[in-house]
C-alpha cells in the first residue's frame, strides 16, 4: 500500500453506510502510517470537538489545537454522525484549516457532502475545505475482506478495499 496522499497532504473521506468497514479501514492506514513513520492521532469526531469544546481558555485552546494539527495524519472517525452546534462547527473549520494543504486528514462517515449541512450547522467547514480531498465510498467489501483475513490469519493490504 502506497501513502503518496499523505506526502501530498491530501484529505481522504471513507464514506459508506454503518457497518461496512470504514473505521477498519482507517485503523489499517492509520497503523501502516505508523509503521512508515509517520505520526498518527486517531480520534473520534465527538471526542474531539467534546474536548476541544471543553476548553475554558484561549491559551488552552490553542494548545490543544496543536495538538491535532501536529501529526502528519489524523484520522477522525465517525464525522458526520452526530448533530454539531455552530461552536463545534467552527473549531472543526478552525483544526481543517490549520492542517489544511501541509498534512493529511481522514474522516469516516456514514453521510454524503450533500447531508452534511444537516449535522454541521456552518457549511463553511465543508464548502471552504472541500477540494484537495479524495473520496472513497465503500458498500460492504472491507468488511468480506476482513472476515476472510480472519478467517486464513492472513494479513490484509487496505489498499484493496479503497
Amino acid at each position: 500500500m502506497t501513502l503518496q496522499f499523505l506526502k501530498d497532504a491530501t484529505n481522504v473521506v471513507l464514506v459508506g453506510p454503518n457497518g461496512v468497514g470504514k473505521s477498519t479501514i482507517a485503523q489499517n492506514i492509520a497503523h501502516q502510517a505508523l509503521i512508515e513513520g509517520h505520526n498518527v492521532l486517531f480520534t473520534s469526531a465527538g471526542q474531539l470537538l467534546g474536548d476541544l469544546c471543553a476548553l475554558d481558555s484561549d491559551s488552552a485552546l490553542r494548545r490543544r489545537l496543536r495538538h491535532y494539527a501536529r501529526p502528519a495524519l489524523l484520522v477522525i472517525d465517525e464525522g458526520g454522525y452526530l448533530s454539531y452546534s455552530n461552536r463545534h462547527a467552527d473549531l472543526m473549520f478552525e483544526l481543517i484549516s490549520r492542517r489544511y494543504l501541509n498534512k493529511s486528514t481522514l474522516v469516516t462517515t456514514n453521510r454524503p457532502f450533500a447531508e452534511w449541512r444537516e449535522s454541521v450547522r456552518s457549511p463553511r467547514t465543508v464548502a471552504r475545505r472541500s477540494c484537495q480531498i479524495r473520496l472513497a465510498t465503500t458498500n460492504g467489501a472491507a468488511r468480506s475482506i476482513v472476515r476472510a483475513a480472519r478467517k486464513t490469519r492472513a494479513s490484509w493490504n487496505c489498499a484493496a478495499a479503497i
